[in-house]
């Protein structure tokens, strides 16, 4: 059976129609961003608050609920809501910002991802809305109040939702067309009693035009008759569309303009704000707000008394036809739309469970939804804007100040829409190896748009988030771009050799700036500083070493293994194509070889991070008189080790008798000049196993993995050891440092109250884990046997062990025989209601004891990982 879905990704890609034109590119949250702080001191959150939001316009961006936009996000489309009890419209979603959660930043909303299409041909989006008075002041005086060994203070924790007191508001986008979008707004009242709601679904054109020249500012004008009204949109960089609405009880027009008189005690020029709606609905005074029959800023506004348990639906329909009968067939084409979904994530994983297919489903459409237009350009935002106020001189000294070259404007991943609106680097790598099982296109674009030249810095660091573009992330690119590349393989059955040398010529360079920049003894041990893990240590390692030392990191030097195997592998895969690239094989294979002898000396180097007795990696701290002492701390960073593996079949080796031959004599030097041999027992003939880690070290490492007394959880690894539990304690110049096992919030300040991986599962590292023990499997096949869990005495296989890994992590998200899902652990009563049971949330990490969902609560990026291993597993 054809699968339309994918032939509209194929229509795309060949460019016989512009499928992604319009998308879910509407971004949740552009006040407290980095790019719309003009601030002295960099504080984004108090520069433009929640609260300035609905009345000043955006430069770099606009967002809303649930909605869409053309890719540049200059026409959008969203949805606002009154109650009758608020005292603002629900416009945007709210949510604590990083300095008032008592766990860091959180959005306070209960919204969902259900469906989306990789060419979002039909999306779907739940928000749930109360019909008592939001709590703004509530949440954020309840979490100020709250220590960090307490929980946070969430919606469902105010009463409002209680006994039903809400209305389901279903957002859903089918397309008749590239350029055909049909809107259906479905309200439910779930309560028994009537209960009153006010919808505006608002079409915005972004404001270009306070900040700079245009040639002709867009117009939304009212159109039609009294029977058939419509408005049309004439926008000069996206076009004439139109947009019909079913009769609604009044028409609001407005200008999509800053009210500076309650932003900046100014007087306005005209009265036609940003904010009028608000003020019309919430105090029912609509002579302004109707006076007009144009504006930059248009919603039909319809009011409804709905029963207890009734539902009313709304249609719409935003097109550059002109169409007479615009609802005729409406919904024929919902319908066909959503049976084309429905086929689409069947044909993904046919044997899974319904739950698991579920859970699929939801957790590729938060990806999708998560797709946002991304808008930032640090030249001009540092120099300002011509027609608005200038920045203070503190910026050029001050955030990303010199990554001038840095112009992003693009449809990006977001970690998570509301809490993270921006991309980071190494994030966005994972969310590709996701991305590849449905719209592989994309993946690799998105993957190769961080080696542009107006990403990637001219000394060949890759940028790694707004907040600090000159932070260290970790270099997994690589590694994601040969997952693109082999999911894409075993789904085309032909490799993207063109994608991968894109990349390869590009991760070169960084590859060298990382050589350059971060091996500061040049004895290839590395000092990466933050990347990534934020919480982990004893200390923060982005904010300066104690006693003025240096760190030799574990996961630094793993890190750098393991792009050297993967730039290793990808010159072999690249090279059967053109042979030219066989050097480069060998040049990468000297890297590793080089980085392997460095962490596995066994000699009594200073730099030497192994302990033999306790089989552990661990970080070592130089001191500037040359004094030393190790970081005995059990987390994954000194696990990452197991990361580095690569096997190089010897029908491969066959094919490059140079790239063997290099193998061959390193073998012979290396094991002559030192004491130590890191290739794993290679003999002519047989295939070849690299590892950053020895058989005997390995075995530890993986052993400690799977003892569920340390790192193995019901629900996955854990990212620190259970063994502290007992705290561990270390003096350095007199300073006291410590670190304990926490399996859930933070109780400490490092690197943010929201960034926690002092003992929860996460998932990105759990599935780096996982491959690597499957590619351990490709060696070994049943030579390698362990416990599962250790000191279980039942043996397993690699490749069985790393199954039994993936249902670990599955099972954070099904439903128990009690129907309840791990991840909602504190909100059992509620997600057990009909009207909730079968809704996912996709957090950023994991309770490491009962697999309760931490942090970010629509980490959909690195979290739809969970999506590929059902994948791997049911087919």
């Amino acid at each position: 059976m054809k699968d339309p879905e994918k032939e509209r990704l194929s229509q795309h890609q060949s460019e016989e129609k512009d499928w992604l034109k319009w998308g879910p590119y509407l971004s949740e949250r552009q006040w407290g961003t980095v790019r719309e702080d003009y601030s002295a001191n960099g504080d984004a959150w108090n520069y433009f608050p929640h609260d300035h939001a609905r009345s000043r316009a955006f430069r770099w961006g606009e967002d809303g609920i649930a909605g869409i936009s053309d890719r540049y996000s200059n026409m959008c489309f969203s949805i606002a809501l009154w109650n009758g009890q608020d005292d603002i419209l629900k416009e945007r979603l709210f949510g604590l910002t990083g300095p008032q959660g008592n766990h860091g930043e959180d959005v306070k909303e209960l919204y969902y991802y259900l469906e989306n299409t990789p060419s979002h041909s039909y999306m779907k989006y739940l928000y749930k809305y109360s019909q008592k008075k939001y709590p703004y002041d509530q949440l954020i005086e309840e979490n100020k109040k709250r220590s960090r060994e307490d929980l946070e203070f969430e919606l469902l924790d105010s009463g409002i939702f209680d006994n039903n007191t809400y209305f389901d508001v279903s957002t859903e986008y089918a397309k008749g067309d590239e350029t055909d979008i049909l809107i259906k707004i479905t309200i439910t009242n779930r309560n028994s009693k009537p209960a009153p709601i006010s919808l505006l679904p608002q079409m915005i054109m972004r404001n270009h035009w306070t900040f700079k020249e245009m040639t002709k500012k867009p117009i939304i004008t009212k159109k039609g008759s009294k029977t058939n009204t419509y408005v049309h949109i004439d926008h000069p960089y996206v076009g004439q569309y139109n947009l019909y609405f079913q009769k609604a009880d009044k028409l609001l027009f407005t200008e999509n303009e800053t009210n500076r008189e309650k932003v900046y005690k100014e007087k306005n020029q005209h009265p036609f704000k940003k904010d009028l709606f608000h003020t019309a609905v919430c105090t029912n005074d609509f002579e302004l707000a109707t006076k007009n029959n144009s504006g930059t800023k248009f919603a039909p506004l319809y009011q409804q008394i709905l029963k207890g348990g009734e539902s009313k639906t709304f249609q719409l329909r935003l097109t550059e036809e002109n169409l007479k009968e615009p609802f005729a067939d409406f919904d024929s084409i919902f319908k066909k739309r959503q049976k084309e979904c429905a086929q689409f994530y069947n044909d993904i994983a046919p044997k899974a469970s319904e739950d698991r297919k579920a859970i699929l489903k939801q957790a590729f459409s938060g990806l999708l939804w998560t797709k946002q237009y991304y808008n930032y350009e640090v030249e001009k935002w540092l120099n300002g804007d011509s027609k608005n106020s200038q920045p203070p001189k503190e910026r050029f000294i001050g955030r990303n100040a010199n990554w001038k070259t840095l112009r992003n404007h693009d449809i990006l991943s977001m970690p998570d829409a509301w809490e993270y609106p921006w991309y980071a680097a190494w994030d966005s790598a994972f969310h590709c190896v996701s991305f590849a099982s449905i719209d592989p296109d994309f993946a690799k674009e998105q993957l190769l748009l961080f080696t542009k030249e107006w990403y990637m810095s001219p000394n060949g660091q890759i940028p790694a988030y707004e907040w600090n573009f000159s932070d260290v992330n970790p270099p997994v690119q690589a590694w994601s771009a040969l997952q693109i590349y082999k999911i894409d393989k075993s789904k085309t059955g032909e490799g993207d050799i063109k994608f991968l040398k894109r990349m390869f010529n590009k991760l070169s360079l960084n590859f060298n700036w990382w050589v350059n920049r971060l091996d500061r003894n040049d004895n290839n041990v590395f000092q990466g500083g933050f990347l990534g893990l934020d919480n982990i240590g004893v200390f923060d390692r982005s904010h300066g070493i104690p006693g003025g030392g240096f760190l030799d990191q574990v996961d630094g030097t793993a890190w750098m293994a393991m792009y050297s195997l993967n730039m290793l592998e990808m010159s072999l895969r690249i090279a059967e194509h053109d042979d030219s690239y066989e050097d480069m094989a060998t040049k990468y294979f000297g890297h590793f070889v080089f980085i392997a002898e460095a962490l596995n000396k066994m000699d009594t180097d200073k730099a030497n991070t192994w302990d033999d007795e306790e089989g552990f990696f661990y970080d070592r701290l130089i001191l500037p008189d040359g004094r030393s002492t190790t970081i005995k701390v059990r987390s994954i960073a000194g696990m990452l080790s197991l990361a580095a593996v690569l096997t190089i079949k010897k029908s491969v080796l066959d094919k490059f008798p140079k790239f063997k031959a290099s193998i061959l004599w390193f073998q012979k030097y290396r094991a002559e000049n030192l004491k130590y041999e890191v290739i794993q027992q290679f003999k002519d003939g047989d295939d070849l196993l690299l590892s950053l880690v020895p058989k005997d070290r390995m075995q530890k490492l993986v052993s400690a993995l799977l003892d569920e007394k340390e790192f193995l959880s019901a629900y996955g690894i854990r990212s620190l050891s259970k063994i502290h539990q007992k705290p561990y304690q270390i003096h350095i110049d007199g300073v006291e440092y410590s670190i304990n096992y926490e399996p859930a919030e933070s109780t400490v300040s490092l690197f943010g109250g929201n960034s926690n991986w002092r003992g929860p599962i996460w998932m990105p590292m759990n599935y780096l884990f996982i491959k690597a023990l499957r590619e351990y499997q490709t060696y070994s096949g049943n030579d390698f046997l362990f416990e599962f869990p250790t000191g279980s005495t039942k043996l397993l296989n690699l490749k069985q062990v790393s199954d039994a890994l993936s249902n670990r992590l599955i099972h954070l998200f099904e439903k128990d025989s009690e129907g309840n899902r791990p991840i909602n652990k504190n909100y059992e009563k509620f997600y057990q209601d009909q009207n909730f049971k079968d809704l996912v949330l996709f957090y950023e990490y994991f309770h490491g004891e009962n697999g309760r969902g931490l942090g970010a609560s629509h980490q959909t990026g690195w979290t739809a990982l969970v999506a590929n291993l059902i994948e791997e597993l049911e087919n």
